[in-house]
């Protein structure tokens, strides 16, 4: 008599670079399969499909994505983590597993995504940062007036503007529930939480607001192209590497906070370079 099935959660980290982004593709490798492929190792008996809360593009990194999948076997649920961390590679790790009712969905069921965004915005490289953040050297970015730029757009609104081809959403309306702009010393994070994200939203946004940062685009033009849906002008999408799925939040805890609120560590650097040019001032190439 075959076990019953019963429906597993996950909460897992994973460096993107090492990947195609979450979803299977035909020739490269992604998060999804590798972790399917773990996932069958032990429970070999039936085809196996694990369900994300959010589908990361090709390069981004995640700290607290959230999947489900429906498993059989004498595996308790909280033991699934370590023995899929025995089976995954050093760039997959699982922080935690729970047991959820048969009709919670990772993707569905999920009350808010969040994501951050981290900019380094010293002269100077530096190769620690390089593979989490994206680099921006040449004028000293005004957060304030990407923070304003961001608050503008809280509440529910039409981001087709913000929307790369190729999605299979039915229309392109989301609601921004909070947003927040951090400065310390080099660093600039860069945080926003929806209900759900378009298609590759989290860099178009990030490309224009570095613009708005940088002074290349007011804030009413900035304001205009969003509202207006104008996507054929927003060109500039940031680099996948300073994007990272921080968490996905749920009615009620599904693991233990310690596991999944906010788990990408923050950088900290001893010193900083001498400030860049005042905003909207180019300094002289690097190259």
């Amino acid at each position: 008599m075959a076990e019953p099935l019963r429906r597993i959660a996950l909460c897992l980290q994973y460096d993107g670079s090492a990947y195609c982004g979450w979803q299977r593709q035909p020739r490269d490798p992604s998060v999804q399969q590798t972790l399917e492929e773990a996932i069958a190792q032990l429970d070999p008996h039936r085809p196996v499909r694990v369900v994300a809360a959010g589908r990361t593009d090709s390069g981004v990194h995640a700290a607290g994505q959230v999947v489900h999948f429906d498993g059989a076997g004498p595996i308790p649920a909280q033991r699934w983590a370590a023995a899929l961390n025995g089976r995954l590679p050093g760039t997959i790790r699982v922080r935690a597993a729970a047991a959820v009712p048969d009709d919670w969905h990772a993707c569905f069921s999920a009350c808010y995504r969040r994501y951050r965004y981290t900019l380094y915005n010293a002269r100077i490289p530096n190769l620690f940062l390089a593979p989490w953040s994206w680099h921006r050297y040449q004028i000293r970015l005004d957060e304030a007036r990407m923070r304003e730029a961001l608050e503008d757009m809280l509440g529910e609104h039409d981001f087709a503007a913000f929307e790369r081809a190729g999605s299979a959403r039915s229309h392109s309306r989301t609601t921004l529930q909070e947003v927040q702009v951090l400065r310390r010393g080099d660093l600039i994070e860069v945080e926003l939480q929806a209900s759900g994200f378009l298609y590759g939203m989290v860099r178009l946004v990030m490309g224009q607001l570095v613009a708005v940062g940088e002074g290349r685009l007011s804030l009413d033009d900035f304001r205009r192209r969003w509202r207006s849906q104008a996507r054929h002008e927003v060109k500039e999408a940031a680099p996948p590497q300073g994007l990272c799925l921080l968490r996905v939040g749920y009615s009620s805890e599904v693991f233990p906070q310690a596991a999944w609120y906010d788990c990408q560590p923050r950088y900290l650097l001893e010193c900083s370079d001498a400030p860049p040019a005042a905003p909207s001032q180019s300094m002289p190439s690097m190259h």
